[in-house]
């Protein structure tokens, strides 16, 4: 699949209330969520005035001119939060558009930008049972914390 990664237009900002929805890990089996969960505080927090805050980054990926997926990062105090200094991961996906590398892609391209800006390390946390664990590990993050339901994972920069 051809796909482009590009960088996100400030106007486009609202395109990430999808993503966010998109990557609520639903296990096979469960009904999914209203998309009204993404306006409770703890899920808000990673697309609130987006693009506002210093460390704000997101690249998002393009085919036929559709963005199909998207991965920023922003220093919050998430599930995946360490320190202050250290980026938090979201990543999602359009469901047609899995499986194809695009993910992976994405992430490579943000772990590459964030090392060029000087950042130490990048954090995300991840429901153990998620496919994307494997992902995750295959680009240089490692677990470092867990509890029952989720992985803190970080990738040394």
């Amino acid at each position: 699949m051809e796909y482009k990664i590009r960088e996100l237009k400030l106007e486009e900002a609202k395109v990430l209330d999808t993503f966010l929805y998109e990557a609520i890990y639903i296990p096979q089996g469960v009904a999914s969520p209203s998309k009204e969960i993404i306006n409770k505080p703890e899920l808000q927090i990673y697309v609130e005035e987006f693009g506002s805050k210093n460390g704000d980054l997101c690249f998002v990926a393009e085919v036929d001119s559709l963005i199909v997926g998207a991965v920023w990062v922003r220093i919050m105090n998430d599930y995946g939060h360490i320190d202050d200094e250290t980026p938090s991961f979201a990543i999602s996906l359009l469901k047609d558009y899995r499986n194809y590398g695009i993910g992976t892609a994405l992430m490579k391209k943000m772990l590459e930008e964030l090392r060029n800006k000087g950042y130490k390390k990048a954090s995300l946390a991840v429901q153990k049972v998620n496919y994307a664990v494997g992902m995750y590990k295959k680009v240089g993050f490692e677990i470092i914390d867990e509890n029952e339901e989720e992985y803190i994972m970080i990738c040394q920069l």
